[in-house]
């Protein structure tokens, strides 16, 4: 696999800057930094509540979700009831709101899960649950205002609704044209490849179901028209 690969996959970090104590993407920091203004001058304090996220620790989340260490959740943000499923229920279970180890957007370090720090009233916590950026939520006006504003920068919400794969993310903005650049370098056959070759748990089935996996969970976002 070439460097791009590698990247995609989470595998291989050299295209990474340091960003606030995040790792970004080297040529995602003009855009974030105009995004990041742009908020700060409508009121809103811009954080970044998760970006890069490598093979490894992606694994380790799918695993503890797969072992039962962690819960998994429904579309109502529920704890769900694994006992009893297949392995491929499980997986399907899993990604809906966590992805593969190899197949995160998050590898890119062009994908940011974002909220403002100044919308929280005091002893709120961060739970980046959807209510919280729906009209009731204390989000709301910040994820309005991204709507209406993250495109003039090339950002864009690829989980804006659900479509039978991966829950609605209101919090999940993607650079559209660098992730691109990263999605297209790599296929169903390259994360099987990358699976294959390490502790990453229901291997066998996701690898069996990886043509299914890859076109309900990985590809199916919302697609974009910024440039």
């Amino acid at each position: 696999m070439n460097d791009l690969q590698l990247q995609a996959l989470g595998l291989q970090c050299s295209h990474l800057i340091d960003f606030s104590g995040n790792q970004i993407h080297r040529r995602l920091k003009s855009d974030l930094d105009g995004l990041m203004q742009a908020a700060k001058s409508s009121g809103f304090d811009f954080a970044i509540a998760s970006a890069h996220r490598d093979f490894h620790r992606q694994k380790a989340i799918w695993n503890a979700k797969y072992s039962g260490l962690r819960p998994i959740l429904d579309l109502d943000n529920k704890a769900v009831d694994t006992s009893g499923f297949s392995s491929k229920a499980m997986i399907e279970a899993i990604m809906l709101f966590s992805a593969l180890p190899g197949a995160s957007r998050h590898h890119f370090g062009t994908d940011l899960d974002v909220y403002a720090t100044n919308c929280l009233t005091n002893g709120q916590s961060l739970q980046l649950e959807p209510w919280e950026y729906e009209q009731s939520g204390p989000f709301y006006e910040f994820s309005a205002w991204l709507d209406q504003t993250m495109g003039e920068f090339g950002f864009y919400k690829p989980y804006d609704v659900y479509r039978g794969g991966v829950a609605c993310e209101p919090w999940h903005i993607s650079h559209a044209k660098l992730a691109n650049e990263m999605s297209v370098s790599i296929d169903a056959a390259a994360i099987s490849e990358a699976i294959s070759q390490y502790d990453v748990l229901g291997k066998e089935s996701i690898i069996n179901n990886m043509g299914e996996l890859y076109e309900r969970y990985v590809i199916n976002v919302a697609s974009s028209t910024v440039k």
